[in-house]
């Protein structure tokens, strides 16, 4: 995945840390491919499925969608409609992309940071297991305030680059 060229000025080691979590995405995926198919050939090939794969493609599931939902936040892939926007003023649209960028800061880090944080920190206090897996839940539920840190960083990304028309540099191509 390439970022689009107004999210090219970041430095070097914040864009270590976005193909980090693009790896993770895919490797993520990966997994959830295969637990599906090992749950899906388990019950049908050999006639008992599996009783971990259910519950752990479910957790999988969890983490692709928000880790991949940030990271398609950044790229500006996510879904919007513009019709009546791009309507508008060029400074009315500059100021309706900054005030847009402040209310995903805003849930991301109230929503998905503090309220995923108390929902990790319940889970570990009351020591939630999951039922199949015997996994803390504290550590599924990790996604929720991870995704919100990534998600409100990539909207002040977003504003720095693209809105408050900071210089572009060069992405490694590499």
């Amino acid at each position: 995945m390439s970022a689009p060229a107004t999210l090219r000025s970041s430095p070097g080691w914040w864009l270590a840390i976005v193909r980090g979590l693009e790896g993770l995405t895919v490797a993520l995926f990966g997994a959830l491919t295969l637990v599906v198919l090992w749950g899906v050939f388990s019950r049908y090939v050999m006639g008992a499925q599996s009783t971990w794969t259910d519950e752990l493609a479910r957790y999988l599931l969890v983490w692709v969608s928000l880790v991949g939902a940030s990271l398609m936040f950044r790229e500006h892939g996510h879904l919007g409609v513009d019709y009546f926007v791009s309507k508008l003023h060029p400074d009315v649209q500059r100021v309706g992309a900054v005030f847009s960028e402040l209310v995903v800061i805003a849930f991301a880090l109230v929503a998905l940071g503090i309220g995923g944080t108390k929902l990790v920190l319940d889970a570990f206090h009351a020591n939630e297991m999951t039922s199949a897996l015997g996994i803390r839940v504290g550590w599924l539920h990790l996604a929720a305030p991870l995704s919100g840190l990534f998600m409100a960083a990539f909207a002040v990304e977003h504003l720095l680059t693209r809105h408050l028309s900071f210089p572009a540099a060069k992405e490694d191509q590499s």
